[in-house]
């Protein structure tokens, strides 16, 4: 299975200022003093080996979209601004003329979680099928909705491609898109759903938009089974814990630490952090994955599980 994040912030969109691009490449250029970068080739080596993640890239500013490939058709997890560039290199691979069938999991129905839909581009062609699945009775009309006057000039129901809708029940098992999909309840305002995604002895979770607390420590919390054995567990960690169980609790997002708890009870092998906090920049999340992956060795030092902080680009192939 390959996994790609096309969206990975929470709340809401996050783009670099000209004055964050212009300390980016003054760093990269005060560090490259002592290089001779006189053929691209070195430049290339200069890149890879002296600039860390914040400066030689970045964690990207759109929000929640996640590509699960290797079964059929296309299948997504939410519809955030990413779907909007999913959609694009859908276009520009030149698959935009032949039909396709896509498949979009919704973990919920707030803003950051729908906003990318009214761009995205297969959904204005009438040869491609898209499939929404989800837990809320709302979804149609919340659809409906954003795509309405004075929101948006073009209404839902204009839209060329044919969309269907699919309520879901937790806990019961579905077999859509060559997987066999399962999904939860989760605790946010609202409410929202997680998902397991399984194939060919494969398990990947996508559960963002859930506020774990105090009671991940009982010995049946019922997500160390959700999580159980996954081979890629995807992960809110918007807040650190001292946010999440602070002044942000109730807010409805969980933190870096108690992921690496709950992935290691569950014998999951890789973590990765997700739904970013908008208002931290790259240093930032750097730090973020630093410190996040320092814990584990306090926590658990001869743990093999494998952690990531989701970045717009991130590819992972299980």
């Amino acid at each position: 299975m390959n996994i790609r994040f096309w969206g990975t912030r929470g709340s809401l969109p996050a783009s670099m200022t000209a004055r964050q691009i212009r300390e980016k490449i003054s760093r990269a250029i005060r560090a490259s003093r002592s290089w001779n970068l006189a053929n691209d080739g070195w430049i290339e080596t200069f890149i890879d080996r002296e600039l860390p993640f914040a400066l030689r890239g970045g964690y990207g500013g759109n929000t929640s979209c996640v590509e699960i490939g290797g079964g059929e058709g296309y299948v997504l997890c939410d519809a955030g601004t990413g779907i909007r560039d999913f959609g694009n290199d859908f276009m520009r691979s030149g698959k935009g003329g032949s039909p396709a069938v896509f498949h979009l999991f919704l973990s919920h129905l707030h803003w950051d979680h729908i906003q990318g839909f009214p761009f995205f581009t297969p959904a204005f062609l009438p040869n491609q099928e898209i499939h929404i699945y989800g837990g809320h009775a709302e979804i149609e009309q919340a659809f409906d909705t954003q795509q309405s006057a004075p929101f948006f000039p073009v209404p839902f129901r204009a839209l060329g491609a044919k969309i269907v809708f699919h309520t879901l029940n937790p806990e019961q098992p579905y077999a859509i898109a060559g997987f066999s999909v399962l999904m939860f309840r989760q605790k946010h305002p609202g409410g929202s759903y997680g998902y397991s995604f399984i194939r060919d002895g494969k398990k990947i979770v996508y559960s963002t938009d859930m506020e774990h607390g105090v009671e991940v420590g009982e010995e049946d919390y019922p997500f160390i089974d959700l999580f159980r054995d996954a081979d890629l567990l995807i992960f809110d960690a918007q807040y650190p814990l001292a946010d999440a169980i602070g002044t942000k609790e109730t807010w409805g997002h969980s933190s870096n630490l108690l992921g690496v708890e709950l992935a290691v009870r569950a014998g999951v092998k890789r973590l990765c952090l997700f739904h970013n906090e908008p208002t931290s920049g790259d240093e930032a999340l750097d730090r973020f994955l630093a410190e996040t992956r320092d814990y584990l060795k306090i926590h658990d030092p001869s743990s093999p599980l494998r952690i990531e902080l989701a970045y717009d680009g991130l590819e992972i192939v299980l």
